[in-house]
């Protein structure tokens, strides 16, 4: 059985953060893109699904790769759009001071991220 000491394990656990580390730019494309979306076509239901999705797979999978802060961002985000979706008539209202939120995330993770994550 493998333990935190196994060296195989700790080189497999290693294996699997560098490659969820590659593909954060693919996860961050997607915010983007489906930010974009809501921004083209307006915070309706399907772009804001589109949005939530992307934010909730970050969320879920960051901290388990060592991006521990880009997970609980996304998260924290996330909650906002998933309010928005449960409150359609005010969507448009919040969508500026989500978007913004979006933005900066997005900024930041460009700038910093890879100083967030962490490979023991």
């Amino acid at each position: 059985m493998a333990t935190l000491i196994d060296p195989d394990f700790r080189a497999r656990l290693r294996a699997l953060n560098e490659k969820y580390a590659a593909g954060v730019p693919a996860l961050l494309q997607a915010i983007t893109q489906a930010s974009s979306r809501c921004d083209s076509e307006g915070p309706r239901l399907e772009p804001l699904t589109e949005l939530h999705r992307a934010l909730h797979a970050v969320a879920g999978s960051a901290a388990t790769f060592g991006f521990a802060a880009l997970g609980q961002e996304c998260r924290r985000i996330e909650q906002l759009v998933r309010a928005m979706l449960n409150a359609p008539a005010q969507a448009a209202a919040e969508w500026p001071g989500v978007r913004a939120q979006v933005t900066a995330l997005l900024d930041w993770a460009g700038r910093d991220a890879a100083a967030t994550h962490f490979i023991a």
